[in-house]
């Protein structure tokens, strides 16, 4: 039986739910969502072993593949699967913004708000070895819970991890598994040579103005974290951390780009219930006030349009939220359209099965617990046109 809350939501955070035309009922009910594990590809062969250990039948997620669903109840943090990194937990809703990546082996992939590393991890997976991960935070110590993730299922050969600005990372990827690192300077060489003077002397303003900023911010990214394969092991550090040209970014950006923007939170409803024992005063300081929605709104513009800088010509990026409100989603969506002539918002073929209701604006999508049985989270994807 579900147990339902015994304190009635505020009048404020009600007047919140009426605006962006959410259903309040999604909140009343603690513990009727499931939980969500994905299964780390290649051990679907103990299945029921993994039952046996957690006496819990893993239900599979027909519409997702490699992840299942459980009672919120059980838990998981103790059973050997667990700590072995056969499963790991990550809810269905944030497994569905990866897979609209559409990652594929070879792919260089950024995540730009890594932290703490479950989405990370399942890129890493999609990869299958081959290409690249880099992982962004500008909290040092929850990049430090990711990084924890990575060592713990194994993950990490092909990632690297920065504590950096998202909204001012500036660092491509370094194709180490395809081609060695002479090949990579000589082919980098070669498109140089191949640039006009003109060209050439609007990449070395724009790479002086790039380093500018780095110093103006006064700290470069930390690197915390980096695999065999990730790009960094026999380069320099000056290499490492070079300022791409913008019409560099173009050939030699990430292939891949996930935008999963601090927001509100208020798509959780574990989240919301949180506020029963902090105080109804403390959801209007960190929910609904206005000043703190509108920091936030502006820090996802500059994380989406930072993100799509470093996105090459035809790549993808996927930006989401945690969050309802038509203010963090659409909205940045439609002015990031119209101060970026070069991106497409895309339809995600994947997700015609899919749980979840279209957006405000055609072609995004949401997932809400009501309808979703899900965290609730906002989707959109984009491509880059050639320019």
């Amino acid at each position: 039986m579900e147990e339902t809350s015994t304190s009635p939501l505020p009048a404020a955070f009600l007047d919140f739910l009426k605006e962006n035309d959410l259903d309040p009922s999604i909140y009343a009910a603690t513990d009727s969502t499931p939980r969500y594990v994905r299964l780390k590809p290649g051990y679907e062969a103990d299945v029921e072993e993994i039952e046996a250990e957690i006496k819990c039948k893993l239900e599979k997620v027909s519409w997702l593949p490699g992840f299942y669903s459980l009672p919120p109840d059980v838990q998981i943090a103790g059973s050997q699967a667990y700590k072995t990194g056969k499963i790991y937990g990550i809810d269905a809703a944030s497994g569905a913004a990866v897979t609209a990546l559409d990652v594929s082996p070879g792919n260089h992939v950024l995540d730009l708000c890594a932290a703490p590393g479950a989405k990370l991890c399942m890129i890493v997976d999609l990869l299958d070895g081959l290409g690249s991960v880099t992982g962004v935070d500008v909290s040092q110590h929850r990049l430090a819970a990711c990084r924890t993730m990575l060592q713990k299922y194994a993950l990490g050969d092909i990632c690297r991890l920065f504590v950096a600005n998202g909204a001012t990372f500036s660092l491509i990827p370094v194709n180490v598994t395809s081609e060695s690192r002479s090949d990579s300077v000589d082919r980098l060489k070669e498109w140089t040579s191949r640039k006009s003077w003109k060209e050439r002397k609007k990449a070395a303003i724009a790479k002086q103005n790039a380093a500018a900023e780095l110093v103006q911010r006064c700290q470069e990214p930390e690197l915390i974290f980096y695999g065999l394969k990730s790009g960094v092991v026999g380069f320099t550090k000056s290499e490492i951390y070079r300022s791409p040209s913008e019409s560099e970014l173009l050939s030699y950006g990430y292939d891949r780009v996930l935008v999963d923007a601090e927001c509100t939170h208020d798509g959780s409803i574990k989240h919301i219930q949180k506020f029963e024992s902090w105080g109804w005063t403390s959801l209007q300081r960190r929910v609904l006030d206005a000043e703190r929605t509108d920091n936030l709104t502006v820090l996802q513009l500059r994380l989406l349009t930072n993100g799509f800088r470093l996105l090459k010509s035809g790549g993808i990026l996927v930006y989401s939220t945690c969050s309802l409100t038509v203010a963090q989603n659409e909205d940045v969506v439609e002015q990031f359209l119209k101060d970026n002539a070069s991106a497409e918002l895309q339809e995600i073929e994947a997700a015609r099965n899919w749980p979840c209701k279209s957006g405000r604006i055609p072609k995004t999508l949401r997932f809400d617990p009501w309808a979703s049985q899900t965290s609730g989270l906002f989707v959109a994807k984009f491509l880059k046109l050639a320019e």
